[in-house]
């Protein structure tokens, strides 16, 4: 867990930024990113509503997150190999439990998101990946978020849990 300032509140960073243009295409890491809000990450095929999941309906849809502790203890605790970027999440954090945020408000940088719902791992990672990732990934899969103010996302971003 990240450090507390001196009003309580959590603070953590974002240490990682992936995008992709289009569904089943690799993941590329821009150290920044324009957060549009109500729609998602400039380039990425969720905000030009072309992802695999794009015709689902429902709040949480517009960004992924995931903890870099929570990928680093997938590979300690079943030894399968997995990279952040095949995670297929657009945000990687350290220093914040992100199911923590579920139901809160949260600035990364000048972004206001929403945490909407934990981001379960489903079949396709295993397809992209390889057999086992799904397993691996189970109880930490991250977080679903909405963007509430839009604006620029950069590597190293601080993350703060707004009041409320």
């Amino acid at each position: 867990m990240a450090d507390a300032d001196a009003t309580g509140t959590v603070r953590g960073r974002l240490v990682g930024i992936y995008v992709t243009p289009q569904r089943g295409a690799a993941m590329q890491s821009p150290g920044t990113v324009f957060a549009v809000e109500g729609k998602g990450l400039d380039g990425d095929r969720y905000a030009a509503g072309t992802g695999t999941f794009s015709g689902r309906a429902g709040p949480g849809r517009q960004v992924t997150l995931i903890e870099r502790e929570a990928v680093a203890a997938a590979v300690a605790d079943t030894g399968v190999q997995l990279a952040e970027h095949e995670t297929r999440r657009n945000l990687v954090t350290a220093g914040v439990t992100l199911l923590d945020l579920v139901g809160r408000t949260f600035r990364i940088g000048d972004v206001v998101l929403c945490g909407v719902r934990s981001c379960l791992p489903c079949g396709y990672l295993d397809q992209r990946t390889r057999p086992g990732v799904r397993n691996a990934l189970e109880h930490r899969g991250g977080l679903r978020a909405d963007i509430v103010r839009g604006g620029t996302l950069t590597v190293g971003d601080e993350i703060v849990i707004l009041p409320g």
